[in-house]
């Protein structure tokens, strides 16, 4: 298995990454696989099935179970504290309903990181995704969403969503030595976040009083969003970053529903990916 000695960095955005599925299904057919990779929030679930080497397998795990009030709903935010049903997205689905091949993840060469932010420190962290029956639950703090999801506990620490710290993490993939990135956004080409609400900021301190670092990354965090932004279009435009990014074609919510939309998404992914296909590997073996 021959892999490329470059990062690939899959931002998060909820239902927004059924773009990211169909760009790495493309890149399964072609058999394209990174020496490292990054997936946060919803790209980190993404990227499960991309190290066992899954096809289609992340989409049929976004749209199949939507109607299903076990999956993702108000009844599992009132009940279990998580919007995401915990049990039904980490146990019930890899291992019963759409089997998870953790061998073959366990075998994978390369190195790939779920990104995600210690509450404590404010700080992100990038856990290791090798024994999936284990790591899947640096997954799951990965795609934690903040007020939404209960604390994830890992090795005495206490993380959420990998996005309030670093969501989009290419000073790490430069940091871990990779000279070449090939980017997936979830965000169309010129998009800048806003500040949060006030009612999110209100919102942010009722939940979590005794974690000051958290509720100060809520307040900073479109900046340094915009900021990484901002470095990764001056570094496309030099071309040493290879970047894809959706065209608004349907709006998408990120708890989005319509299965027709996240179709047409995850078809866009794959189009963007296979129409790109020969500058990407200019790009890489340059």
């Amino acid at each position: 298995m021959e892999m490329i000695k470059a990062g690939l960095i899959l931002e998060g955005g909820g239902m927004r990454g059924t773009y990211t599925a169909g760009i790495l299904d493309f890149f399964m057919e072609k058999g394209l696989w990174f020496e490292s990779s990054y997936g946060v929030s919803a790209g980190a679930c993404h990227l499960c099935s991309y190290i066992s080497k899954q096809p289609g397998r992340s989409f049929r795990v976004a749209v199949n179970y939507l109607d299903d009030e076990n999956y993702c709903s108000m009844k599992s935010l009132v009940e279990t504290g998580d919007l995401f049903n915990v049990d039904m997205c980490y146990r019930r689905i890899p291992d019963e309903l759409d089997p998870y091949d953790y061998e073959t993840a366990s075998k994978w060469p390369g190195k790939a990181y779920a990104v995600v932010t210690n509450i404590e420190t404010g700080k992100p962290e990038y856990l290791r995704m090798k024994d999936m029956r284990r790591d899947i639950t640096a997954v799951q703090a990965s795609a934690s969403l903040p007020l939404v999801s209960r604390n994830v506990e890992i090795d005495g620490k206490l993380y959420l969503d990998g996005g309030m710290a670093d969501s989009i993490p290419l000073r790490r993939s430069l940091k871990d030595g990779n000279k070449k990135n090939v980017i997936v956004l979830t965000r169309p080409f010129g998009y800048r976040k806003k500040p949060a609400s006030l009612t999110n900021r209100e919102m942010m301190f009722l939940k979590y009083p005794k974690y000051p670092a958290l509720r100060r990354d809520m307040l900073r965090r479109h900046l340094v969003y915009n900021r990484t932004l901002d470095m990764i279009e001056r570094l496309e435009e030099a071309g040493r970053v290879f970047v894809f990014r959706p065209e608004p074609l349907v709006k998408i919510e990120r708890i989005e529903k319509d299965v027709k939309k996240l179709k047409v998404l995850y078809l866009q992914g794959y189009h963007d990916a296979a129409m790109n296909y020969k500058l990407l590997m200019e790009y890489l073996n340059g």
